[in-house]
């Protein structure tokens, strides 16, 4: 069989992307696994790009006004009238992804695992034999670990965690998203709690279990009603080049991943578009450089992390007296982008006052935002 194009992946991103290219080319997508879903994944998607992407009321199993930041000694709330966020079903999302690329003519090959590249095909192994499929074109699609990014032979500079999310019965706002950070028991990153409705939450982190343990304990929630757990990896670096001769990487494979929350799906989805330019010009090589957005938002994400692991947690108490600021919160609650960061962090330096007082906290977190 002959494609014109082959993406190795069917998560959120590759089935979007099948989706974009099914009306000018002859598609194929290979899933390693036998479903969809199953990935540790919060799914909070930023609520004007969701929309803007086209993508299913039906997935969206809740809508957040905002966010409620806790520190060891102290909190602040973040909120806006209309929804700024969207808790997602991701499985829901990818099947509906599937079904519509399908519907489009895409072929899928499910329970399928991409092993390599040879003579100019990809070799696959699918229900006990091996397989092999020519393309014009192969993207991997197929997250962080990507075998597609190791054949190719990438370079990678980064920082991969694990992580674990479990789903909780309690009681929660349902409004908001909490963010803890809490340095003294989690040094790598920060905890969630992503109400689902009132009465079931999504709770993770990334670094130890035994961080996510002791944050359960914190914040009363009972491992005896824990009623999904997932664990899974993310990376925060840099891989290149995304573009190889006829193979190009996209989403999480080419670690296209916000290192300030680990969010990929916006920036996976933004890039997908322009990846689709890249092909029906003839011009891959030009993929890269049109990811100009991303780039940029990845590279500030990547100083702003670099910041944080060198906070004390009294650093952060400081942080969050500043932004937990009358001031403070008005730029945040009139001008913060949940998928621009970089432009959340000008707003708040455009302010003599609340920058006067992050310098005095550590010079280095306003080089970073500048």
């Amino acid at each position: 069989m002959r494609y014109d194009v082959l993406i190795i992946g069917g998560g959120p991103v590759g089935n979007y992307l099948a989706n974009l290219l099914a009306r000018d080319f002859r598609v194929a997508v290979v899933e390693r696994k036998g479903s969809f879903g199953g990935k540790a994944c919060t799914g909070i998607i930023g609520a004007e790009n969701y929309e803007r992407l086209g993508l299913p009321e039906s997935a969206v199993l809740n809508k957040l006004r905002g966010a409620v930041f806790y520190s060891r000694i102290q909190s602040f709330e973040i909120g806006r009238k209309s929804p700024q966020a969207y808790l997602v079903d991701r499985k829901a999302l990818e099947r509906w992804l599937a079904e519509r690329a399908v519907g489009k003519g895409v072929d899928y090959y499910m329970a399928t695992t991409f092993l390599a590249f040879r003579d100019g095909k990809a070799v696959l192994q699918r229900l006990g034999e091996r397989i092999e499929i020519e393309a014009d074109f192969y993207i991997g699609a197929d997250g962080v670990n990507s075998t597609v990014a190791k054949a190719i032979g990438v370079q990678t500079k980064g920082e991969f965690l694990s992580g674990y999310e479990a789903e909780v019965v309690g009681e929660f706002n349902p409004d908001f998203v909490e963010v803890w950070v809490n340095r003294e028991i989690n040094p790598e990153f920060f905890f969630w709690v992503a109400p689902v409705s009132e009465r079931v939450a999504r709770v993770g982190t990334f670094g130890s279990l035994d961080a996510f343990h002791r944050f359960l304990k914190i914040r009363m929630l009972k491992p005896t009603s824990i009623v999904e757990f997932k664990a899974g990896s993310v990376g925060f670096g840099v891989r290149k080049p995304w573009v190889r001769n006829n193979v190009a990487l996209v989403g999480d494979a080419a670690l296209q991943i916000k290192p300030t929350t680990a969010g990929g799906i916006v920036y996976g989805m933004y890039c997908a578009h322009v990846l689709r330019r890249a092909l029906l010009d003839g011009r891959l090589r030009d993929y890269e450089k049109g990811c100009s957005f991303v780039k940029k938002q990845v590279s500030f994400g990547l100083r702003f992390r670099k910041v944080f692991l060198g906070l004390s947690q009294d650093d952060i108490e400081k942080v969050f007296e500043v932004l937990g600021s009358p001031e403070a919160r008005e730029v945040i609650e009139g001008q913060a982008d949940f998928d621009d960061h970089v432009k959340t962090a000008k707003a708040i330096l455009k302010r003599p006052k609340l920058l006067a007082r992050l310098i005095k906290i550590s010079p280095a977190i306003v080089r970073t935002l500048l």
